[in-house]
Parts: structure tokens; sequence; C-alpha cells
């Protein structure tokens, strides 16, 4: 049985009324079990709560035995990446549209937390991108992505040019859009969009996806998760290119960068209730049939 002592709250930006509403009923319902309640800013503020009662997602980390995500999939993937480097599980509270990885209902949010809080839970552990920027004489910066690390133009309408390198084997060259490195929870996102295939969470590997390439040879490629991907732009795109990580943080690359990712060393720890069912969130999310007339089930 689990035990949980001390949860978190980490609620979504915007539409305060709905979320507002929900965060009073977690917090009442966790306070009923006895467990101390600790509050990041946001939630902090739609709570009116005291001054210095907000917490920093790093605090909340350090401090929680458990962490819930009031919002959709963008605010738990910005929870998550915070979260991992202290190992602590998430649940996600759904507030918009149905969504991959928040995946409990506000009407079911009583019965679900008192099954996980009574250690009747699913738990599924997700990777986590590793991307660096590299260039000499700079400083390396280093930035982690739950969904997908994408390479792509930004100032320009032209295409761009680029390398691929997999582990210090030269890959391939191409002209595009840009480059979509995934995760298989990121299979769902971007990658779903630029025609990539969808990958079970449970597969340790990493999804390389054109993006609208010149050449139409150049086809999505599933990799071991244990590979280092660099990626080398040609001299007249340096400047024009820069990388977006979960499509939350975004880093221009400068003359002489190159992109290198790889697998993180953390790992997401995501929590359902019992009987969670990944393709069913598929069939819903995707508009896939049920099963057909006079076939067994």
């Amino acid at each position: 049985m689990a035990s949980f002592q001390t949860v978190g709250i980490i609620g979504k930006q915007g539409d305060p009324d709905k979320v507002r509403t929900t965060l009073h009923t977690l917090v009442h319902h966790l306070r009923s079990h006895r467990l101390e309640v600790l509050l990041d800013a946001e939630s902090a503020h739609l709570l009116d709560a005291p001054l210095g009662h907000a917490l920093t997602l790093d605090a909340l980390g350090a401090r929680c035995d458990l962490v819930l995500v009031v919002g959709g999939d963008g605010t738990l993937l910005h929870a998550a990446r915070a979260m991992a480097a202290h190992g602590v599980p998430l649940l996600g509270i759904n507030l918009g549209r149905l969504g991959f990885l928040v995946d409990v209902s506000p009407r079911a949010i009583e019965a679900a937390l008192d099954q996980v809080l009574a250690g009747e839970f699913e738990e599924d552990s997700r990777a986590l991108l590793h991307a660096e920027i590299l260039a000499e004489g700079l400083p390396e910066r280093a930035h982690s992505a739950l969904n997908d690390v994408v390479i792509h133009k930004w100032n320009t309408a032209r295409m761009i040019e680029f390398e691929t390198w997999i582990d210090g084997v030269f890959v391939n060259a191409q002209r595009s859009d840009g480059l979509i490195i995934a995760t298989p929870t990121g299979s769902t996102a971007y990658a779903l969009s630029g025609g990539g295939p969808l990958i079970d969470p449970a597969l340790e590997a990493m999804l390389l996806v054109p993006i609208c390439p010149h050449d139409l040879t150049n086809r999505p490629l599933v990799i071991p998760a244990s590979r280092t991907i660099e990626i080398r732009l040609a001299r007249i795109d340096r400047g024009h290119v820069q990388v977006s990580c979960d499509g939350q943080t975004d880093l221009q690359l400068a003359p002489e960068a190159r992109v290198r990712i790889r697998r993180h060393a953390d790992r997401v720890r995501l929590l359902h209730p019992r009987g969670h069912d990944h393709y069913q969130i598929l069939r819903a999310k995707l508009g896939w049939g049920g099963h057909t007339a006079g076939l067994p089930a």
C-alpha cells in the first residue's frame, strides 16, 4: 500500500473559475484524510492562501510524496520536467479536453483520489529527453522534454538544411522545415501531426520525424532509446534555427552550434486509477471505432 503524507498541487494558469472550484474540492478532500497540502504559486493565488504559502516547483518536489496536476497535458508537461529530478509521482486532473496524460475527470476526483491514497493505482514510468546545445567557446545549455525536442526555423520562409548523426555515425542530410525528436509519450503530439507512428509508452525508443521534407524518401525513423542523436546545421542556416522543448522552452542556436539529444537519466512517474487503458484513450482521442458487431470482445 502507498503511504502519501504530503501532497502538492500544481494548478493551470488561466480559466480561474473552473480551476478554483477543482482546487477547493481537492484541498478539502485531502485535508479530510489528514494529509499535508502544499501549493504552487498559481494554486495559492487562486485559493487566496496567506502570503508565503506558495512554493516553487523545486520546493514541492523536495517535500511532497505525491503531486496533483490540475489542468491539461501542457500543465502536466511543465510539472513533469520539474518533478522528475525528485522522483515524485504525478496524478493528472483533466480540466480541458480529454488528455493523453491527465486522465482523471473532475467528476471523479474524490473516488479517484480515494483509490490512489489507498494504494489502488497503476504506475507508469515515462522517458524524458535531454537536449544539449553545444557551441565552441560558449557555455553548454541543456534542457529536458517529456514529449519532444523540435529543431525548426523561426524567421525565414525557406527550408533549413542539416545532417543527422546517430552514435557518431552519419545517417542522412536533408532539407525540410525541421525535425521532431520524440519520446513514445510524444508520439501522440506534434510527431503524430507530422506523420509519425504511434509508439506504445512502454517501449524504450526515440522517434525522428522530419517536418515537411523536400525529399519524400525522408521518412520517420524509430531508434533505440540508448542512442545519441546529433544534429549539425548547414552554415547558411545558422542563426535562423531554434530548438523547442515540449513547445514550452525556445532556444535560438548560435553560429557553429550543434544539438545533441539523448535519453535523460531521470524518468517521469505517472499514476492512474485502477483500470487505466492507454488504448481506450487513443480510441477516444483519435476517433477509432469500438468493437465490431459480431466479433468477440
